[in-house]
């Protein structure tokens, strides 16, 4: 499958998801002891704005870098990664709509209604250069030993799926709910274990999976996907809400202890 065609499915894919306002992880972002800043990361002609959140540890830490949904990057996908640091990683997330406001602006500017028009629009090489870019940038950070991760949300899952297949670096790559790749030739170029985080309740994602196990199988390439009983698309936001369900909250849990487990093995 052409990269043109796989982003028009990422975002068709992802169009149907929904943000409600995120307060409440303004609010635990605000209340975080841990060091979180806004910083540049600059290649070729573009900067891509990006939030990082630094663990307390002593010793150098691996880096997770945070693929947004496509809503871009909000409080909430800045709440992740500083949740990421609480669990002892450097976690950076770029605002792949960096420049895409009117006046230059990206996510802020937009707001969420404005990135989901916009994020279908970004050309894909420009996103895996500004991925690639920020990789080494974390990668290189005196903070950093080296090892970096990616992992995304929706939108931002199925770019974790397709950046594995464009940057043989990565240790590793967590997707969450997002498309899967269909062309062969673009799998056999994956170097890292991925993982997946399916939600039951998601048919429209979570039925491409039995495909993507067949094509990495057939590839060599180690895949993992769990699929969370109950829960619904987008299940990582939803399961901290303060209205989340039973089924999203057990979800969530669960996930955030598998991830947290996977990244140690690294």
């Amino acid at each position: 499958m052409k990269t043109k065609t796989l982003i028009s499915i990422l975002s068709a894919f992802a169009i149907t998801c929904t943000a409600p306002a995120q307060d409440w992880a303004k609010a635990k972002l605000e209340k975080s002891p841990r060091h979180i800043e806004w910083v540049k990361v600059k290649h070729d002609n573009r900067e891509v704005n990006c939030s990082i959140a630094y663990p307390e540890v002593k010793d150098k830490a691996t880096a997770v870098v945070v693929i947004h949904e496509i809503f871009g990057l909000t409080d909430w996908v800045r709440s992740v990664t500083d949740q990421l640091a609480e669990a002892g990683y450097i976690a950076i997330a770029p605002d792949l709509l960096s420049g895409a406001a009117p006046g230059g602006g990206g996510s802020v500017e937009l707001g969420q209604d404005g990135a989901r028009g916009a994020i279908g629009k970004l050309p894909p090489d420009q996103i895996t250069a500004d991925l690639k870019a920020v990789v080494d940038y974390v990668s290189k950070l005196p903070a950093c030993n080296g090892k970096v991760a990616v992992g995304g949300f929706c939108w931002g899952g199925g770019q974790t799926f397709r950046f594995a297949t464009n940057d043989k670096d990565i240790k590793g790559a967590f997707s969450f709910y997002g498309a899967v790749p269909t062309d062969q030739a673009a799998i056999e170029r994956i170097h890292c274990p991925v993982y997946g985080f399916y939600a039951e309740n998601d048919a429209r994602i979570t039925s491409s999976v039995p495909d993507a196990q067949q094509k990495m199988k057939k590839a060599g390439k180690v895949y993992d996907p769990v699929t969370y009983k109950d829960a619904g698309h987008g299940f990582m936001r939803a399961g901290e809400a303060p209205d989340a369900s039973p089924a999203n909250k057990k979800a969530r849990d669960d996930a955030w202890v598998r991830w947290r487990n996977l990244l140690k093995k690294l």
